[in-house]
């Protein structure tokens, strides 16, 4: 006998609440516009791809040792990134974003504790919750996708969260709470809370960060990724900034030599050419907004957005318009509240093919009633 002995997984002893759970992705598909995932449409130049390889093979000299536990190097680059006086001991580091909220619900969450959104929001963090056993609760934002501020603080007085998590700019809607607005929620919460940056660098100019508010807040984070902006999806490496004992506290539950030598090479890589991987930022914001305008001219409701993605609808069937695109090359994503759609901003090539596929689907697409 040879291979592995073939159970269903209905056989096996899973928990039972990940029983008819499917793992969570969206389709990744070889199709010539890609626009369903955020990423950042232009690839590093020459330059960084040649110091990338570098830092590899100099990593790779040492692959029999395990890597730097701690990461020290490399969350000493993010401080000096996020500037705010910052140093190594306010950062912490993990494969992606995801990971690092997984530290952080490991760490303040857990069996018989509560987390709270403002839903729509980041459909992961349900999966962060119920991974860590942690019970998930939201209150809805307005129409418009804003928080309902009077609504969130009556409900975080009421729940009591542990850890409240805010997108913002807010994923799959774009839109961006005020600083005075997370100032409230930081104020009211009283357990954990963090602000979720992942599209921060994509706001318009003089949006102001959650990192301001650090100093007066001991019990916030403020989370980033370079996947988005910095054109670094493949390379996964998300992180946050808090005081020293939020950081000690994710240092508790993470595992041992979590962040490869590779990893932490090529991210210091990146982050030495910061001001080339983020070169493109202009481009895409401009691309954004003639993107917006376009989808309004259609008809099409819009939610402001202040990401590198924008929410369009509403559909009465949205699954229809998704594969008409797709039947077209047009890769989008069929997320958020019914009836609405996410694309990623793309290169205005990509834009334009979106566009004029779009206008194609449209003239036979229901849009949704109010009813």
């Amino acid at each position: 006998m040879s291979g592995t002995a073939q159970p269903d997984l209905s056989d096996l002893p899973l928990r039972p609440e990940l029983k008819g759970e499917e793992p969570y992705g969206a389709p990744q598909l070889d199709v010539p516009v890609l626009l369903n995932v955020n990423e950042n449409p232009y690839p590093p130049d020459e330059q960084v791809i040649a110091d990338i390889a570098r830092a590899v093979t100099e990593a790779a000299a040492s692959m029999n040792r395990y890597p730097e536990r701690d990461a020290i190097g490399l969350r000493d680059d993010l401080a000096r990134y996020l500037g705010h006086d910052l140093r190594a001991e306010n950062i912490w580091a993990a494969n992606g974003s995801n990971e690092v909220m997984t530290h952080v619900l490991g760490a303040f969450g857990g069996p018989g504790r509560s987390g709270l959104t403002f839903s729509p929001s980041y459909s992961m963090y349900p999966e962060y919750a119920r991974n860590t056993h942690t019970e998930w609760l939201t209150v809805p934002r307005k129409a418009d996708f804003s928080i309902d501020v009077d609504l969130a603080l009556r409900s975080i007085a009421e729940i009591r969260p542990d850890v409240i998590l805010v997108a913002s700019p807010n994923n799959p809607t774009g839109t961006r709470a005020g600083i005075d607005e997370l100032e409230a929620l930081c104020q009211a919460a009283p357990g954990v809370i963090v602000i979720d940056e992942a599209y921060a660098e994509f706001a318009r100019p003089g949006s102001r960060s959650a990192l301001e508010l650090l100093p007066r807040f001991p019990r916030l984070a403020v989370s980033r990724t370079m996947s988005k902006a910095f054109a670094f999806a493949g390379g996964r490496l998300g992180y946050l900034a808090a005081a020293p004992a939020f950081v000690d506290a994710l240092r508790i539950i993470r595992l041992p030599y979590h962040l490869s030598a590779v990893t932490q090479a090529v991210a210091r890589v990146a982050l030495a050419h910061a001001p080339r991987m983020l070169a493109q930022l202009d481009v895409l914001r401009a691309e954004r907004d003639k993107l917006q305008d376009r989808l309004v001219t259609a008809d099409l409701d819009v939610a402001e957005s202040d990401a590198n993605f924008i929410l369009f609808g509403r559909f009465a069937d949205r699954h229809r318009v998704w594969q008409s695109l797709l039947d077209r090359g047009v890769l989008i994503r069929e997320t958020g509240p019914a009836g609405w759609l996410r694309v990623s901003v793309g290169t205005p090539e990509e834009n334009a093919a979106f566009t004029a596929a779009l206008t194609e689907v449209l003239p036979t697409a229901e849009r949704a009633s109010d009813e």
